[in-house]
């Protein structure tokens, strides 16, 4: 992960300015966001991280599509998570996200969404430091989140995240959102190819 610096003097950047600066050719083969006013690059994904994200998705997408509950985006979809004045604007990309009809009644709209979604997936890769993931964590909670899942390739491992705190699952266990996602359920072991 990359930080664009800037001097103390400079502001940091709007959203506007965010989306002029991320369409430029010289971002076009990396993941942008804006946290707090700065622009923050990654590589794109590897292909294993590929895998666990095509296989959680399939199944949420199934699930949500069936019931006609809402939507589930995946490959990083942009949402406004905050507009600071002071600390910044915060845009940021999710794997896969929750969205229920409720919080988008009418046709989906184009760019960035400006709610939180439901539930957000992230699917840990090498270039994710932990520092980042908090933030991203209490960004998306603070935004009106109900839960985000942290997904740990290399841990077969599943850390689920709310208000109330942290719960680990592994291997052997059942991730479920009862309140975001009645009946929704996907073994932790069919996340992770063998």
């Amino acid at each position: 992960m990359a930080l664009l610096t800037r001097s103390p003097a400079e502001t940091r950047l709007s959203v506007e300015e965010y989306l002029k600066i991320a369409s430029r050719p010289e971002y076009a083969d990396c993941r942008v966001e804006l946290v707090e006013g700065e622009i923050v690059t990654m590589p794109p994904p590897q292909a294993f991280h590929g895998v666990v994200l095509g296989r959680l998705f399939a199944r949420l997408f199934a699930f949500v599509e069936a019931r006609s509950l809402g939507y589930a985006t995946a490959g990083d979809a942009g949402f406004l998570l905050d507009r600071d004045e002071i600390h910044g604007d915060t845009v940021r990309g999710m794997d896969i996200t929750f969205i229920s009809r409720d919080k988008i009644p009418g046709s989906f709209p184009r760019g960035l969404l400006e709610i939180a979604p439901d539930l957000a997936i992230e699917v840990m890769s090498p270039s994710n430091t932990v520092s980042d993931t908090n933030l991203k964590i209490e960004q998306l909670l603070q935004a009106g989140c109900a839960q985000v899942w942290i997904v740990h390739p290399d841990l077969c491992r599943v850390d689920v995240h709310n208000m109330d705190g942290m719960r680990i699952y592994r291997e052997g266990d059942t991730l479920a959102a009862p309140g975001i996602l009645p009946g929704f359920e996907i073994a932790v072991a069919d996340i992770f190819p063998s």
